[in-house]
This record gives C-alpha cells, sequence and structure tokens, in this order.
C-alpha cells in the first residue's frame, strides 16, 4: 500500500503575492534599520543633518531623532511579523510606511535626499502590501 502526499499547489498569483509580502518585508527591515541609525544620529546632533532656521515644522534635532529611531524600531518588528505572512503585519505595515512618510516629508529640510528615498521606499513597501489579497497569500 502506498500512501501518496499532496502537496498544495500554488498558482501563479499566489507565488507572485508571496513574493510581494517577502519583498515588503525586507524592504520595510532595511528601511527600520536606517531609520533607527537616523534616530542615533539625530539624537546625537550629529552634523550630518542641515539645520534651517525658517522652517514651519522646525522640531529639536533630537526630538526627531527620537521620533526616527522609534518608528524604525517599531518597523523591525512589524516586519518581523511580515515574514510570517500575519495579517496584522499587513495592516501595521501599511499604516507604519505611511507614518515614515509623514516623518520623512516634515524633516526634509534636515536630510532632504534621503527623505525623499526613504518616502519612495515607503511608497513600495504600501504599494505591495496592498495589493496582496487575502486570499492570495501563501498558506501552509
Amino acid at each position: 500500500m502506498t500512501t501518496t502526499h499532496t502537496r498544495p499547489v500554488h498558482t501563479a498569483r499566489q507565488e507572485w503575492a508571496g513574493g510581494l509580502t517577502v519583498f515588503a518585508a525586507v524592504m520595510l527591515m532595511i528601511a527600520g534599520v536606517l531609520d533607527i541609525f537616523r534616530g542615533i544620529m539625530g539624537i546625537a546632533e550629529d552634523d550630518v543633518f542641515v539645520t534651517t532656521d525658517d522652517y514651519v515644522f522646525q522640531f529639536d534635532l533630537t526630538g526627531w531623532g527620537w521620533v526616527h529611531l522609534i518608528l524604525g524600531a517599531v518597523a523591525v518588528i512589524v516586519s518581523l511579523g511580515l515574514f510570517q505572512t500575519a495579517m496584522w503585519a499587513r495592516v501595521a505595515g501599511v499604516a507604519l510606511a505611511g507614518l515614515i512618510i509623514i516623518a520623512n516629508f516634515l524633516s526634509l529640510p534636515y536630510y532632504p535626499v534621503w527623505s525623499v528615498v526613504m518616502i519612495a521606499i515607503s511608497g513600495f513597501i504600501i504599494w505591495a502590501l496592498c495589493v496582496v489579497r487575502r486570499d492570495d497569500s501563501l498558506t501552509s
């Protein structure tokens, strides 16, 4: 008597969805780690940042450092959830990427080029997490 083990057949759409979730997880992890470093630089009041006197959303550089440090730490935690394809992590990832976009927009004068790069990366994260439907997710 032979027993056959059936493996779940994944469609191309499910493989694409799984790939996008992994992409978003990796990008959110990278964005989080880089935001942690940016936060540490801001808290240490490093000379890397440009100082602007006439900015409407002016915060103390240490304040911006703490904002980026906290967002980065939460992003790393959420990205770990995305590697597990948890639904809470997808929702939190979209919200967090939105907050990262807002924080980087508001800190544009302090580090303009990197802020634009982080806004673009966060936009890709939101896209990757939003195009995957719940029924397209890979199931074990």
